[in-house]
């Protein structure tokens, strides 16, 4: 039977542990047989898990020979990754899978390095600062790259764990294991519809005045020359600097703070969807809708039936 072995240290974050031990604890074959047989490893008696302290059943040395192991989140960035738990991901022969900041720990172990991966999104811009050598991608739910696995935030564990199922096992087995943890198999989208919207960049930055007035005139029909005036720059030697204190060219974060704004409209008012495109200075339904896909994941109308507003949300007519 295939073994998984979740990791447990001083730290970690209790539901990231529960979530592989209740996916693959319920996962059944045809005839009811378990599909996995499911461990928690720690390397002493006791573990200090936020509020509450656990015993594991196994201690780390169980996880060598484990056809997964798990590494749940750690609760605290700064604290630092026992190197016993360091040596047991090295020593591991089976496919390492990470929940939410459960990459620190892998990335820890070096096991990331030239390899795509995910985390928190709040965590993201940090597992890349530190390491330089993983690809981080922010935006999706999780990352398969075969014999390494990592998820974004708590939540995407469980679907990270069904997709394990399902690549283990088949759909039925996985939709059966989804249908008993009460999950849907697949949720539609990223992590990125999920990102709090963030504010333009910090003051102290040459580009902030320009940030500012960018994120007042949204619904403006705005192009590069325009920018490039208001900058008082070639549009050459703008988006040379914009892409060095954004990451984006202009054009790039002008449209992902449209769709930023858009996703406060589709959550919170009752304006229609073609509406909101307008509002936020896109020039077609096609091209709103294709941006909105585009940075979030999903079209405008199922974003906005996964956050329905409350009954006193009104249209805004501006």
């Amino acid at each position: 039977m295939h073994r998984v072995a979740i990791l447990a240290y001083d730290g970690v974050v209790p539901f990231d542990l529960s979530v592989p031990i209740e996916v693959f604890g319920r996962a059944r074959l045809a005839g009811g047989h378990p599909a996995y047989e499911v461990g928690v490893c720690a390397a002493g008696e006791e573990v200090r898990a936020g509020l509450v302290s656990i015993r594991a059943t196994r201690d780390l040395g169980w996880a060598a020979g484990a056809g997964t192991v798990v590494v749940p989140g750690v609760a605290d960035l700064d604290d630092p990754v026992p190197p016993v738990v360091v040596d047991a991901l090295r020593a591991a022969t089976g496919r390492l899978v990470s929940i939410c900041t459960g990459a620190f720990v892998l990335a820890a172990a070096g096991v990331l390095d030239g390899r795509r991966a995910t985390t928190h999104w709040a965590a993201a811009a940090e597992l890349a600062r530190r390491h330089p050598a993983v690809d981080v991608d922010p935006d999706v739910l999780y990352v398969d790259e075969g014999s390494v696995l990592t998820s974004a935030g708590a939540a995407a564990g469980l679907d990270l764990c069904l997709h394990v199922v399902r690549r283990d096992h088949g759909a039925a087995v996985a939709a059966e294991t989804a249908r008993s943890c009460v999950m849907p198999l697949e949720r539609a989208g990223g992590q990125a519809q999920f990102i709090a919207h963030e504010p333009p960049a910090p003051d102290g930055q040459s580009m902030q005045p320009l940030l500012v007035w960018l994120t007042e005139n949204l619904a403006a029909p705005l192009t590069l020359a325009d920018i490039a005036s208001r900058a008082v720059m070639s549009t050459r030697s703008l988006s040379r600097h914009f892409r060095q204190q954004t990451g984006a060219t202009p054009m790039q974060w002008l449209t992902r703070q449209r769709v930023r704004r858009a996703q406060q409209l589709l959550e919170r008012t009752d304006t229609p969807v073609e509406r909101v495109g307008e509002l936020v200075g896109f020039t077609s339904p096609t091209a709103f809708r294709d941006s909105f896909r585009q940075v979030v994941g999903v079209s405008p109308r199922a974003y906005r039936a996964a956050f329905p507003r409350d009954a006193e949300a009104r249209a805004v007519t501006g």
